[in-house]
């Protein structure tokens, strides 16, 4: 499984650097250049870049994305990054469907076992300090659910669980109707009269139609 390798290590400026955004004219290339002019001039503040590639609003070129314009719509900034930590973060909620509400132990316990260890633990806690700061700016409320593949695999299993209960069901059904109606058995033999006339067969017919089938 993979994670985000950019992470910020402080976030205490995150919240600032986010709302320039939203009110500075989108660049055409998102660079350090840009972020200076807005203000934002130290080498953690530069650490927002690879973020923002991360979360999927700026292309490995710097230029922004659809979701960037979309963040800067202020009526739905939160709710976009939303969207984008849960797609960034997606092995982590295909764990934890509700990851945006684990603890930040907890949080660090899954990206050390999500990274099979390959991270010190200062950069764990670096990496999940970002998580849960962009979290702290998110509205998981209103944000589309992305389904993760357990989440896919559980419906497909309780589906055929669900044809096969339904199969079941039916042949218990059919063999239940066939001890109700074939409780009795009748061997009915006839013997027909010798007669020339077919309109003697033609009503014993009849008859048999009427009383017994």
């Amino acid at each position: 499984m993979a994670l985000p390798t950019s992470y910020l290590t402080s976030t205490k400026r995150l919240s600032e650097i986010l709302d320039a955004l939203k009110t500075a004219k989108a660049p055409d290339k998102f660079t350090q250049k840009f972020l200076e002019s807005l203000e934002f001039k130290s080498k953690g503040d530069r650490l927002i870049i690879g973020v923002l590639k991360s979360l999927g609003m700026i292309d490995d070129s710097g230029t922004p994305t659809e979701r960037y314009y979309r963040f800067i719509d202020q009526s739905q900034s939160a709710v976009v990054l939303a969207e984008a930590v849960q797609e960034a973060y997606k092995d982590l909620f295909a764990v934890r469907r509700d990851a945006q509400n684990l603890s930040k132990q907890e949080i660090v316990g899954k990206f050390k076992t999500l990274s099979q260890g390959q991270y010190s633990d200062a950069v764990l806690n670096m990496m999940a300090m970002t998580f849960s700061a962009l979290v702290g700016l998110s509205d998981f409320n209103s944000a589309k659910v992305i389904k993760s593949k357990e989440t896919i695999e559980d419906k497909k299993v309780v589906s055929e669980e669900s044809l096969i209960d339904k199969q079941k069901n039916q042949k218990q059904d059919e063999e239940h109707r066939s001890i109700k109606l074939g409780g009795l058995v009748y061997n009915i033999q006839i013997v027909l009269p010798e007669s020339r006339d077919p309109k003697v067969y033609d009503a014993l017919f009849r008859s048999l139609k009427e009383h017994l089938i």
